[in-house]
């Protein structure tokens, strides 16, 4: 294994300055703990995955990243600043843009709407300049509407889904306007949450590739849960498994797929042949590890 997490101690990413590190972080909800010191790091321009059975504290870490839980204990720096305490919109304006497991859209507005929301942290526009539509809010909403229609929409091929109403779309193209909205924050770390969830072949692979191209086009750093197994190994640079709120495993896609401890947490046993072939034996052996994580 590259790095391991050591009992009763916090261990980070073993590469300098990570643009992400989460150190010793606990998260409790009156006796229950769904973190436990909690230790790794994403490095700039990385993918970096979280794995882990069901009810293994993956939403909990984003939900604690991106603001909307504060930790028991521990701490959190972006940028090698300490956010701990930061709310989560100014954590999104210091460029950490999320995705959520369960579609946020607002349902009755156009995708152009609910994408261009996603500025709405960065807009300098005061009420007084929006509601008589002044100057400064004018040469904003031109900057952004050319910005999200010459950029994200074309570069999530969207564009003749623009003015439909998000409620009349399939599953998939509503998870893809999602990650436009999430795009539209100008992120400088993409939290995913699920973004294949429930997606078909075809659709996964769409996802897939422009999780890759908005790494390698964009320069944006990605972090993501995500369940499909397949698709962590194919495209994460670092991957780290949570098992009961704890880091039990973190390393590269190799190195997990053959630590003892991610066989144990996801088949009860210790047989990395028998992982391999789930992870790489098709189609009807993909469900097995899908459901588990």
């Amino acid at each position: 294994m590259e790095t391991r997490q050591q009992a009763g101690g916090a261990q980070g990413d073993a590469s300098p300055d990570p643009l992400l590190q989460v150190d010793g972080v606990t998260l409790a909800f009156g006796g229950v703990k769904a973190l436990t010191g909690v230790s790794f790091g994403v490095q700039p321009g990385s993918i970096t995955a979280v794995i882990g059975p069901n009810g293994a504290g993956k939403t909990s870490l984003f939900n604690t990243i991106s603001g909307f839980y504060r930790p028991t204990a521990g701490q959190i720096r972006f940028q090698g600043e300490d956010i701990t305490g930061v709310p989560a919109p100014q954590r999104a304006r210091r460029g950490l843009g999320r995705s959520f497991q369960n579609i946020a859209l607002f349902r009755g507005m156009t995708v152009l709407d609910n994408i261009k929301l996603g500025r709405h942290a960065h807009l300098k526009s005061n009420v007084l300049d929006a509601l008589f539509y002044l100057g400064r809010a004018r040469r904003e909403e031109a900057a952004l509407r050319a910005d999200i229609e010459e950029r994200i929409i074309d570069f999530l091929e969207i564009d003749h889904i623009r003015h439909a109403p998000v409620a009349a779309l399939p599953y998939g193209l509503q998870k893809r306007v999602e990650m436009a909205r999430a795009l539209a924050m100008q992120p400088k770390i993409l939290m995913l949450d699920e973004p294949v969830a429930g997606m078909n072949r075809e659709e996964t692979e769409d996802m897939a590739r422009f999780i890759l191209d908005v790494r390698e086009e964009w320069g944006v750093t990605v972090l993501m849960v995500e369940h499909d197994m397949g698709m962590v190994m194919d495209l994460s640079d670092h991957v780290v498994v949570l098992n009961f709120g704890q880091v039990i495993a973190q390393g590269t896609p190799a190195a997990v797929q053959a630590d003892p401890e991610v066989i144990r947490a996801y088949l009860g046993s210790g047989d990395v042949g028998d992982l391999r072939a789930r992870l790489h034996g098709g189609h009807a052996a993909a469900p097995v590890l899908q459901g588990a994580v």
